[in-house]
């Protein structure tokens, strides 16, 4: 699960970044990469960050265990 959670975290750090230069500059650096933002492959991109954010959401119920 360790593996996971550190590919989880890395994936929604990049998703958080590409979204600061949207809304920043207006750049999309995952459609950049791998094609327009109607490719497959960006597409896929955007669905495996969106999962990583889903999955980071249990790392709030283990901070809450911690205390």
């Amino acid at each position: 699960m360790k593996t996971l959670n550190v590919i989880s975290l890395i994936l929604v750090i990049i998703g958080a970044i590409n979204w600061g230069l949207v809304g920043l500059f207006e750049i999309d650096i995952v459609a950049a990469i791998f094609g327009s933002s109607d490719a497959m492959l960006s597409k896929i991109v955007y669905i495996l960050i969106g999962l990583a954010g889903l999955w980071s959401l249990t790392f709030l119920n283990r901070f809450d265990d911690e205390k």
